[in-house]
């Protein structure tokens, strides 16, 4: 038998250095998807398996966002003061600029069937659509702060509240012990309990909660947080009739027929040594604030078949102008956001293997 050419049966040096090199690099890469994936780290958080926690305490409801699975769908446009452009380069806080929102308002939690008095906090999420094609998407929420600082600790949060088949509810003891070992909630608690439920979306002010900066045609950046605060009274939300349980919707859509609701966005600015990166920690109320302009929802549409239902309010999603702080709840959200939309959407479309939504009420 003829012998292979020693040129063929060993490649010289360099390229097999080469190929080893590629091979490092392969594993590498395969190794990095590995972990982000969870698949070797099996005790490592993932977008899953917060995903997986959300659907444990608020039920099997395919087809539905798995936290604030129930709400309803609006639109409107916001309105540049102006007063902001000098500290964004963001096109829709240009003077005179009038840019189109889609919005939704829900309340927390997986249950799309849920009494909307059974949680003290409304959320208003939002998609601006700027006129150069970039969009910006905010998800806030009718409270100050947030319990916890880290994904970690909130994953560790929905845990310790999963109801016990027994009675329904959080064991009081589990519940208990994941405060008592976390006393970054204390603030959080301190304002729950005398957080009482909305009887309408209207007249809520929202938080973005998490920090982000603003970014100026000179290069200058600056951390915020923002609100929208509603031009509509609170007295004038009358309250709900005994026993009803949808009264959220109902309110909101007697108002419109009315005319169109107005919140202010106001952008608050951190001063010195205030904390950018922890959603637990509440700035003081004598900051700096610019009232940026008016967003104005004229029309309501339910969320199974309006403008909402296909929007995933991922609060990285920024125009040029708006830049994410480096609150590790952000890019949790951004993935968590991620895994929840296509879990929904699949079982929607009714792809094999998802579960078929038994009623389409989104």
């Amino acid at each position: 038998m003829t012998q292979e050419p020693a040129s063929r049966a060993h490649p010289p040096a360099h390229t097999a250095w080469r190929w080893a090199l590629i091979g490092l690099a392969v594993a590498g890469t395969a190794a990095a998807f590995g972990y982000v994936g969870g698949w070797l780290a099996p005790h490592r958080l993932t977008p899953a398996r917060l995903i997986d926690a959300l659907q444990a305490n608020g039920g099997e409801h395919p087809g539905y966002r798995r936290n604030h699975a129930k709400g309803v769908c609006v639109a409107g446009r916001f309105e540049s003061s102006g007063a902001l452009a000098g500290y964004s380069t963001a096109g829709l806080f240009a003077a005179g600029t009038t840019t189109p929102v889609v919005g939704r308002l829900a309340i927390p939690g997986g249950n799309p069937y849920a009494p909307d008095s059974s949680v003290p906090i409304r959320s208003f999420a939002l998609r601006f659509d700027l006129a150069d094609g970039e969009q910006w998407r905010t998800g806030m929420n009718a409270m100050p702060l947030f319990p916890v600082a880290t994904p970690q600790a909130f994953y560790a949060l929905q845990v310790a509240t999963h109801p016990d088949p027994a009675t329904g509810k959080p064991d009081p003891a589990k519940a208990g012990a994941f405060f008592k070992s976390h006393p970054e909630t204390a603030a959080f608690l301190a304002w729950i309990k005398t957080a009482k439920p909305s009887a309408s979306y209207a007249t809520e002010t929202y938080d973005s909660i998490n920090a982000f900066y603003l970014r100026d045609a000179a290069g200058q950046r600056r951390a915020v947080r923002w609100r929208v605060v509603p031009e509509q009274p609170p007295e004038g939300d009358g309250g709900p009739a005994a026993g009803d349980t949808d009264y959220l919707a109902a309110d909101l859509a007697k108002r419109l027929a009315a005319g169109p609701l107005r919140w202010h966005l106001r952008m608050v600015f951190a001063a010195a040594g205030d904390p950018v990166d922890d959603a637990t920690r509440a700035w003081p109320d004598d900051r700096q604030v610019v009232d940026a302009g008016t967003l104005v929802i004229d029309r309501t549409q339910p969320q199974a078949d309006g403008p909402c239902r296909d929007v995933n309010y991922d609060p990285t999603i920024l125009p040029r102008g708006i830049e994410v702080s480096g609150d590790p709840l952000l890019a949790a959200r951004s993935a968590a956001y991620a895994d929840s939309y296509l879990r929904r959407t699949s079982e929607e479309a009714h792809i094999p293997g998802t579960a078929r939504p038994k009623e389409d009420k989104r």
